[in-house]
């Protein structure tokens, strides 16, 4: 079946490289304490997350070789309440309001509230800035502007993740790195009871990374080969920037 998407008709922000441990240890560190809503998987501290500490009062260490990696065992939900964080102006933000209205939810569907700042990429979001080239109005097969790709370009049938960013040469159009491979990224599509993944994994074959395949899975999914990147829109603050995004990209 051939999926065709990609028509932003709107400036938007999208996260030059994936969220990274680095990244999501700082959430948890400001958001997850208890962690009553599972932002923290126990199989992390095998990916470069680790938690010590006891319910109330857990703390989160980062292992300093694996920082720039994409967090991976992340569901649709964590990636929410990231987002929620991000838009309430991380410390203390809150989690269940913001972006989406969660309070508590674990499963579902929940869809972006009206005004939604800071968020889970749509797939047309997701998509654009993988897939189209704004000189020359197309769009390619692959997410670093070409129809054809190798292992010298993403990170595809390899045996792990590599840092964000370490394909330097093979950004998309837009600027954005590892829209094809190295994890699957959630965006904010839905097919009756699942979210949609896109880009592809490392574990993957090159075809997973193609405009032409989607995949979906439920939001509580969690796994190895599963991350994800935030969009903004409008311009977020320059702390929000900094903290996220390190160079913001409009799309």
């Amino acid at each position: 079946m051939l999926f065709r998407s990609g028509a932003v008709a709107y400036e938007y922000q999208i996260g030059k490289y994936e969220v990274t441990n680095a990244q999501y240890g700082a959430f948890l560190n400001a958001a997850a304490q208890t962690d009553s809503y599972g932002l923290y998987n126990s199989i992390m501290s095998s990916y470069g997350i680790t938690r010590s500490g006891s319910s109330g009062s857990y703390s989160y260490s980062v292992t300093g070789a694996l920082a720039n990696r994409p967090v991976v065992f992340v569901s649709w939900f964590d990636a929410a309440r990231m987002a929620n964080w991000m838009m309430n102006g991380q410390g203390s933000g809150s989690t269940e309001m913001g972006a989406y209205t969660l309070n508590g939810a674990t499963s579902g569907i929940v869809l972006a509230n009206a005004g939604a700042q800071v968020y889970i990429p749509t797939q047309d979001e997701w998509y654009k800035a993988a897939y189209y080239n704004a000189t020359s109005q197309t769009y390619s097969l692959y997410p670093n502007g070409q129809n054809t790709i190798t292992t010298a370009d993403a990170n595809y049938s390899s045996s792990g993740s590599t840092d964000v960013g370490t394909y330097s040469g093979d950004p998309s159009s837009y600027g954005t790195f590892d829209q094809g491979g190295n994890v699957h990224e959630w965006n904010d599509a839905v097919q009756g009871s699942l979210r949609r993944i896109r880009g592809g994994a490392y574990s993957d074959s090159h075809w997973t990374m193609q405009s032409l395949y989607p995949s979906n899975v439920p939001p509580s999914a969690e796994g190895d080969t599963i991350g994800f990147r935030l969009a903004s829109v409008p311009e977020p603050s320059s702390l929000v920037l900094t903290a996220l995004f390190g160079a913001g990209l409009v799309c």
